[in-house]
């Protein structure tokens, strides 16, 4: 009966921190739920890139989606390992995540003013963006005071406190103030410095077991690969969207047929090159290598975002009047493949600390993306175009699953039997 009473009980607990050793750690409910609202950002980003792009503003649109998911990617980034590190699931911290999903909400409600301001406007205006980056500080520094009652991670809470606090005055100052377009830039390369920085600095303080605070290696490495899989949300978003533009323009004829098959297995095969890379146990093992991680997976969540724009892009160039380029197409789909398997093959290099054999097998699986470019602009269909895109990350399974593997798994074994003997790398 008490075990009863308890699984369902949300009352008020200490954070105390969780165990970086706690058995069986997984993603919660509310934090399948979190993910949510980011699969909606995305697709607000992804959207307004491809019709931006489509509309002849693709400089505008490029950077407008850099910043969009660089703002979406942090703000996950925040509640992510702060919920790995002193996630209670009791009502509080329930009601202070859910603040922040209000906020994200907000923050994807702005998306289009954003992209509008650089598109025809020419100024930057990012204020209902910065608004709901509010609303999710509030949350989340309400998050870092409760755990800053716990003498332990008291000095770790607190710095992340004062860098969060630091930051969105920063944001807030950007986003209102008068300021020339330079001195703008200048004070959001600041803000971002800072954003950056606040968990470098945190991470540091305490010694030994209380060094840093107590994130679960492959809890953190589950969440991460669970936003991955939200981001592949947006290619088969964008290619139900290319459907729909293509049936409504054509009919199914069999150019639309393969460009709707390349795409379903764009996203396949984008995620199958992803589960090669070891993430969670070299983790548990060098805690030290999550920063460059971390911050790294910015890049592969961010190109694999595009790809699905891109994806949805092809659905323009069957419109019949101004349909962009094959070239462009290509473009903003090959790009981002290039950059998601330049991202995973270093970030993969990284982790197992070798300059692997295996490089040669990335190294083919971009050049098969480029010879795609270089396609588009000789005169091919564009689904030509598409199928050797799609080849580079398919060769890379491929490749992977007839015996890749093995070296993969040599780099591993060595990586956590040096991380067994040298535990000063794995203490951080």
């Amino acid at each position: 009966m008490t075990d009863a009473v308890e699984r369902y009980r949300h009352g008020l607990s200490p954070m105390r921190g969780r165990s970086r050793h706690e058995p069986h750690r997984a993603a919660t409910p509310l934090e399948a739920l979190y993910d949510l609202v980011f699969a909606a950002a995305f697709g607000v980003a992804g959207a307004q890139f491809a019709a931006g792009v489509a509309a002849g503003h693709a400089g505008a649109a490029v950077g407008a989606f850099a910043f969009a998911t660089a703002a979406v990617i942090w703000a996950w980034i925040n509640f992510a390992w702060f919920a790995s590190a002193f996630d209670t699931d009791d009502w509080l911290f329930r009601v202070l995540t859910m603040v922040q999903m209000a906020g994200v909400i907000v923050l994807a409600i702005g998306l289009p003013r954003m992209f509008e301001s650089l598109e025809r406007d020419g100024v930057f205006d990012n204020r209902i963006m910065v608004a709901g980056y509010i609303v999710m500080r509030v949350g989340l520094l309400a998050q870092w005071l409760r755990a800053a009652r716990e003498p332990a991670y008291r000095r770790h809470a607190l710095t992340y406190v004062v860098f969060i606090a630091v930051a969105q005055i920063g944001w807030v100052v950007v986003a209102w103030a008068p300021l020339p377009f330079g001195t703008a830039l200048v004070a959001a390369a600041l803000c971002w410095l800072v954003e950056l920085g606040g968990p470098v600095v945190a991470e540091r303080r305490g010694e030994g077991e209380r060094r840093g605070t107590p994130w679960h290696a492959h809890h953190i490495a589950e969440r991460y690969a669970l936003l991955t899989i939200i981001a592949l949300g947006e290619t088969v978003i964008g290619t139900l969207a290319a459907a729909q533009e293509i049936s409504d323009t054509q009919g199914w004829t069999g150019d639309a047929v393969v460009v709707i098959g390349a795409g379903v297995a764009m996203t396949f095969a984008l995620w199958w090159s992803y589960t090669t890379m070891p993430s969670g146990p070299i983790l548990a093992v060098h805690r030290r290598r999550s920063f460059v991680w971390g911050y790294g997976h910015a890049v592969i969540f961010a190109s694999v975002a595009a790809v699905g724009a891109g994806l949805h892009t092809i659905g323009y160039a069957y419109r019949q009047e101004d349909p962009p380029a094959t070239p462009v197409v290509i473009l903003m789909i090959a790009i981002p493949v290039i950059v998601f398997v330049v991202a995973l093959a270093l970030l993969h290099s990284y982790l197992v600390r070798a300059r692997m054999r295996g490089l040669s097998l990335y190294a083919v699986a971009t050049v098969l993306p480029a010879l795609g470019i270089v396609l588009a602009f000789v005169g091919p269909p564009l689904w030509v175009c598409l199928l050797v895109v799609l080849a580079g990350p398919v060769f890379l399974v491929v490749a992977y699953e007839a015996g890749g593997w093995r070296l993969a798994q040599r780099h591993l074994d060595a990586a956590l039997g040096t991380g067994l003997v040298g535990a000063a790398d794995g203490a951080a």
